[in-house]
């Protein structure tokens, strides 16, 4: 009993961490494309707009829920469900922090540590593109279809270059484990530099941002709902809560691959050069808030690199997009998954 209401606990409070960054990205977006625009932004709603994110629930929670007259009404319905499920499951095998003992019990800052949280992200990065597909498909709107039949050429395509600059990372560390992968790159590299995911997959690091980025249909890689040239694509015919829920899906989708991007690359919650746990002692409930905060601070940085490259980078043409997929990114992941696997080989029989 005391396992599950701990479980509870931890659900609960990552899904509505979880929301309330999406919420406060909301506001971030709008504020830092402002900064870079050299204009105001949000300034009526508190202080500097910060409850603009509030209103902006309430008025998507007060609309009137249209549905078109012929629409897929089961599809149109399904499609913000099955987009938003993958991306809060996610958060379930990230470990957002060490651990805390208490009683003697000890208490993992993470949902569920499982074996296999790799091929789990994986996995549900896969699910994601139904619900833009479904969505576009069930609105029965040439525009919406376009925009899904564009994220299904995309999505599928990204997804290649993205899996395997991971499994350059999972070669390195040699398990599929997420906390095993995070507790593994304490120390240093070389004896310089800190033992992250990016010194010794720096060309997979690459190659997983730019993924990242189509992925998560953010600019440059925004071809399915490209404002300029399909209206909104595939969410065109959403208002209400079902826009919103797709709209907070994209945010909540890249809070989650910040938080990969920490995972697997910038050594989670340790900080370089310095031991938390001997400094705060391990398992103490302030060396556990440590560490999630620092965890949130690394995630927070990927966040605003989400929103720089949207308001200064231009969008890409839809045949450059399919064009750096297949042609440069899959080539250069298999590369690096040939070089990754020839220098362990190396270490191996030098070792031996």
């Amino acid at each position: 009993m005391i396992d599950l209401i701990i479980a509870l606990i931890k659900v609960v409070g990552i899904w509505s961490f979880t929301l309330g960054v999406a919420a406060v990205m909301t506001w971030v977006e709008r504020r830092g494309a402002a900064l870079i625009q050299d204009r105001p932004g949000p300034n009526r709603a508190g202080l500097f707009g910060i409850l603009q994110p509030v209103c902006d629930g309430i008025k998507l929670f007060t609309k009137e829920n249209i549905v078109p007259e012929k629409a897929d009404k089961v599809l149109f319905n399904l499609g913000p469900i099955m987009f938003a499920i993958p991306a809060f499951s996610a958060f379930a095998v990230i470990p957002f922090g060490d651990r805390i003992i208490i009683g003697g019990k000890e208490i993992l800052l993470q949902i569920s540590n499982i074996d296999i949280g790799f091929l789990y992200i994986v996995a549900l990065g896969s699910l994601a593109v139904y619900g833009v597909i479904i969505g576009g498909w069930g609105s029965n709107n040439k525009y919406s279809i376009l925009g899904g039949l564009r994220s299904t050429a995309q999505l599928i395509s990204y997804e290649v270059p993205w899996g395997l600059a991971l499994l350059g990372v999972v070669l390195v560390y040699g398990t599929f484990n997420l906390r095993e992968i995070a507790l593994a790159q304490q120390g240093t590299f070389l004896g310089i530099l800190p033992n992250w995911g990016v010194f010794h997959q720096p060309l997979g690091f690459i190659l997983f941002m730019v993924a990242a980025y189509a992925e998560a249909n953010r600019v440059p890689f925004d071809l399915p709902e490209a404002e300029s040239e399909i209206v909104s694509g595939y969410h065109t015919e959403y208002g209400s809560m079902k826009l919103g829920v797709y709209l907070f899906g994209e945010y909540v989708n890249i809070t989650t691959l910040s938080a990969l991007t920490v995972t697997f690359y910038f050594g989670s919650w340790h900080l370089p050069y310095i031991n938390m746990a001997s400094f705060l002692g391990d398992g103490t409930i302030i060396y556990g808030i440590a560490s999630f905060l620092i965890f949130c601070l690394k995630v927070s940085f990927f966040l605003w690199l989400f929103v720089w490259v949207r308001w200064t980078v231009p969008r890409f043409r839809y045949d450059q997009v399919m064009k750096l997929g297949w042609k440069s990114l899959i080539p250069l992941a298999l590369f690096n998954l040939f070089i990754t696997t020839l220098f362990i080989q190396i270490k191996y029989y030098i070792g031996g």
